[in-house]
């Protein structure tokens, strides 16, 4: 993993930062593959239950790195896509941290985490037209099925910046702080969510996504495999005792 990407683990919460606050955070090879690795590593580990993405030096990201572009460093990871999270975000839920600037790709990333908080003065925008390119990083795909179609078709034509604040009023963004306090707040979120047992959160993260495309006929009988799973676990029975005992659960992820 390059210097470009740095991940910080604590009380079950990986903090993923993009590293290249000079090029505000612009999305390049390295970057891409950097996310992509730490991704992939901590899928594994038992003791991460949720990530938290943001950007060093109080912007998320730009973007696509156009310069690196030019010369054919194209930041995309095969499998995973631009940033090495676009096109198969992580099982884990992801929050993104959003500080300045969330544009292009960035907010493309940013559409791809599953919880945005966002400081005040952060801006989200998807210019690519502007450049004779076209957001082909989800933001197309992910954006009108988020927000109302009209507000979506909006963004995506005319290439404008919208404030953090008009995208809470439409539900895009979970919370906005103070400038400079997304990630803390990120973090605060994160640190609920993983209180709760990983096998349940995996899971249920799953289930919500999974579902939006099921008949109100099938979605009882095709999330039954999932539902049982995790009321099988040992978690399950753990949470139980736990109750019952009147003491914090001790989880396995099992």
């Amino acid at each position: 993993m390059s210097d470009e990407v740095l991940v910080e683990v604590d009380g079950g919460v990986a903090v993923i930062t993009i590293n290249r606050p000079k090029s505000r955070n612009a999305i390049n090879g390295a970057v891409a593959r950097g996310v992509a690795a730490a991704v992939d590593e901590l899928e594994e580990r038992k003791d991460v239950v949720v990530y938290v993405l943001t950007g060093a030096g109080g912007t998320f990201s730009a973007g696509m790195d156009l310069k690196g572009f030019l010369t054919g460093d194209f930041p995309s990871v095969e499998g995973r896509g631009f940033g090495g999270l676009v096109e198969r975000p992580p099982v884990k839920p992801m929050i993104a941290a959003v500080e300045g600037y969330a544009l292009a790709g960035g907010f493309e990333m940013a559409l791809s985490c599953d919880v945005i908080v966002a400081s005040e003065d952060a801006k989200f925008g998807l210019p690519e037209p502007t450049r004779g390119l076209i957001a082909g990083a989800g933001g197309l795909l992910r954006l009108p099925r988020r927000v109302p179609y009209h507000v979506a078709m909006e963004i995506v034509l005319t290439g404008d910046h919208y404030p953090a604040a008009r995208l809470y009023e439409l539900g895009l963004v979970n919370r906005v702080t103070p400038a400079g306090e997304s990630l803390a707040a990120a973090v605060e979120l994160a640190q609920r969510i993983a209180k709760n047992a990983p096998m349940a959160v995996t899971a249920t993260k799953r289930l919500l996504i999974d579902s939006a495309d099921w008949s109100l006929d099938e979605m009882f009988a095709k999330q039954e495999e999932t539902v049982m799973t995790v009321f099988q676990s040992k978690d399950a029975k753990e949470g139980a005792a736990a109750f019952a005992e009147k003491r914090a659960p001790r989880w396995q992820g099992e």
